[in-house]
C-alpha cells in the first residue's frame, strides 16, 4: 500500500488527513483520551508539545550565513507579509469588536483565524514553484521567511489590535524554541542537519492531536468560509508580494509563490488559547478555517504562479 504518496496527492494532505481523522474521533467517541489515556491519551491531546518540537527543528534550518540578496529579498517578502497579516487584523477588529462574527452569514470569522491565515507561507509549494517558474536565487529566501512559524506574530498582531494583552514571559515562550533551534544549528551544521528531516515527520502528529480538539460540525461550517479566506489571502497578499518583489529586484514571480498558508499555520490558533484563555471558544472554528485555507491556497497559488509567470514572460519577450 502507498499511504503516504496517496496522502501526498491531497493538496495539504499530511496535514489535513490526519486534521480530520482526529476530528471524526473526537465527534463519535469524545471521551477516547481519557479512556485509552497512557500514550494513546497523549498522542490524541499533545499538539502543543509536539509543536514546540516542531518549531525547534524549524528554527535550526534558518542560517544566520545567508548571503545579502537572500537577506533583501527574504526580508522584503517576511517583512511585506507580517504587514499585511497585521493591517488586516487592525481593519477586521474595527468590524468585529469581540474578535470574532457570532452569527450571519460569516459567522465564525476572527481576526484569529484572518491573521493567522495570512503569517505563515507554505515553505515547501514555495520552493517548489520557484523551481520550475523563478531564480534559483529566490529559493533561499525562505531561509529567512521561515521565521513566520510559530505564533509569535500572531501574538503581536492580536495584541496591536488591542484583542489580547499577552504577558512578555508567553512572548518569550511563544519565540523561545525556534530562538533555540536557530542558535544550536547554527552553532552545529551537524544538528541542523540532523533535526532537519523530522520537520515532515512531526506534522501529521500535531495535526492528528489538533484534530482531537474539533467537532465536525466546526468542519462543515468552516467550508465555504474557508474557501473565501483561502481566495482573500492569495489576492491580498499576493497583490502585497508581487509588489514587494519587484521593489527589490524581482519580476514578482517569488512574491506570488510566497502568497500561501502554511500547514503548520492550523495550529497557532490553539497555541494562543492555550495562552489566553478568552480564545478558547474561537480556537476550533478558527483552526478548521486556516486549516480549509491551506488547502485553498495550496491550489490557488500554484495556478496564478503559473499564469502569472507566463504573463511575465510573454512580456518580456514582446519587449525584447
Amino acid at each position: 500500500m502507498r499511504i503516504k504518496a496517496g496522502l501526498e496527492r491531497i493538496p495539504g494532505g499530511l496535514m489535513m488527513v490526519p486534521l480530520l481523522l482526529g476530528s471524526v474521533i473526537n465527534t463519535l467517541f469524545p471521551t477516547a483520551a481519557k479512556t485509552f489515556g497512557s500514550f494513546t491519551g497523549a498522542m490524541m491531546t499533545g499538539a502543543l508539545p509536539i509543536l514546540s518540537v516542531f518549531f525547534f527543528c524549524m528554527g535550526a534550518t534558518i542560517d544566520f550565513k545567508a548571503t545579502p540578496y537572500i537577506l533583501k529579498k527574504g526580508g522584503a517578502l517576511l517583512g511585506s507579509k507580517i504587514l499585511a497579516g497585521t493591517a488586516l487584523g487592525l481593519i477586521a477588529a474595527q468590524f468585529m469588536p469581540t474578535g470574532m462574527v457570532d452569527s450571519g452569514l460569516f459567522a465564525g470569522l476572527s481576526v484569529l483565524a484572518i491573521v493567522a491565515s495570512m503569517n505563515d507561507t507554505n515553505g515547501g509549494l514555495y520552493m517548489a514553484l520557484i523551481g520550475q517558474y523563478g531564480k534559483k536565487e529566490d529559493g533561499g529566501a525562505y531561509t529567512l521567511m521561515s521565521m513566520e512559524s510559530g505564533p509569535f506574530f500572531t501574538m503581536l498582531t492580536l495584541g496591536i489590535a488591542g484583542l489580547a494583552a499577552f504577558p512578555w514571559e508567553a512572548f518569550v515562550g511563544a519565540i523561545l524554541p525556534l530562538l533555540v533551534g536557530m542558535i544550536l544549528g547554527n552553532l552545529d551544521n551537524e544538528l541542523r542537519d540532523f533535526v532537519k528531516p523530522a520537520i515532515p515527520i512531526l506534522i501529521p502528529f500535531f495535526a492528528f492531536g489538533l484534530g482531537n480538539t474539533l467537532n465536525l460540525e466546526t468542519v462543515w461550517k468552516s467550508g465555504l468560509l474557508g474557501i473565501l479566506l483561502g481566495v482573500g489571502v492569495v489576492a491580498v497578499s499576493g497583490t502585497v508580494l508581487i509588489l514587494a518583489d519587484r521593489l527589490t529586484g524581482g519580476n514578482g514571480i517569488a512574491g506570488i509563490a510566497a502568497a500561501s498558508t502554511a500547514g503548520n499555520a492550523a495550529a497557532v490558533p490553539a497555541a494562543i488559547a492555550s495562552i489566553d484563555k478568552s480564545y478558547i471558544a474561537i480556537a476550533p472554528s478558527a483552526t478548521m478555517l486556516v486549516a480549509t485555507c491551506v488547502i485553498v491556497t495550496a491550489i490557488l497559488v500554484p495556478l496564478a504562479t503559473a499564469v502569472y509567470a507566463k504573463w511575465i514572460n510573454s512580456r518580456q519577450a514582446n519587449q525584447a
